[in-house]
């Protein structure tokens, strides 16, 4: 299994920090949590994080100091959490490297609508992209929208073809539904995720395996799904 996406939350407030923890988690990610400022410093010295949330006001050590921490080590994304709403403040963050800023109190939905949005943003793109990806008994062709399976040309419609075409060109890594929603619809969807799972299924009856292909639309319980390649 791909490994999953590590977030740091930085609060020494238990209650948000908890809170921001419960719905980080549920985007599928793995969350470690940090009270003060020296904790989070040495962490991301040692550690590796995809992510970091970053308040401020901090014991010991500041954000802006941690901000500064993981600058010196890399291009790391961090959203900046803060109960103060000072330009200055916003500017400085944004000047130290922060990614993005949210002032106290916010909703939980639009930190994790933000989070989604800089791991998009974060994510390195192919140097080359024909569009066209081959497997087993399987071409996908994003350029012209067709799907050959097994010799026969499949009637695929735009979405399924999308979906297909998204998780193909990432093998073995997992989404989440919510994070599929985003990146092949277009949009942060706080609805039924279980659009996602009707593709899926009409995607695996359309391509019905057989023994000798060596990949598959694997659900991943609990998380999401993934394109197993073995």
């Amino acid at each position: 299994m791909a490994e999953k996406i590590r977030v740091l939350v930085v609060d020494d407030d238990e209650n948000i920090n908890q809170l921001v923890r419960l719905y980080v988690e549920k985007e599928g990610y793995d969350v470690i949590s940090a009270f003060d400022g020296t904790e989070a410093a040495r962490r991301v010295r040692e550690e590796k994080f995809d992510l970091v949330i970053l308040d401020i006001m901090l014991p010991g050590l500041s954000g802006w100091d941690v901000c500064r921490e993981i600058r010196k080590k890399d291009n790391t994304p961090i959203i900046m959490l803060t109960a103060k709403g000072e330009t200055f403040d916003k500017v400085l963050g944004l000047e130290l490297g922060a990614d993005d800023y949210m002032v106290k109190p916010f909703e939980p939905q639009e930190l994790t609508a933000r989070i989604r949005a800089i791991l998009r943003r974060a994510q390195p793109v192919p140097e080359q992209d024909s569009g066209v990806l081959e497997f087993d008994s399987l071409q996908i062709n994003h350029t012209n929208y067709t799907v050959q399976y097994q010799g026969q040309m499949m009637e695929l419609p735009p979405k399924e073809m999308e979906l297909l075409y998204f998780l193909a060109a990432r093998p073995n890594k997992v989404f989440t539904r919510e994070q599929l929603l985003e990146q092949v619809w277009g949009f942060d969807y706080f609805g039924d995720s279980r659009t996602v799972d009707v593709h899926i299924k009409r995607l695996r009856e359309k391509l019905a395996l057989s023994d000798d292909v060596n990949w598959q639309i694997k659900t991943v319980w609990g998380v999401g799904y993934k394109f197993e390649v073995r």
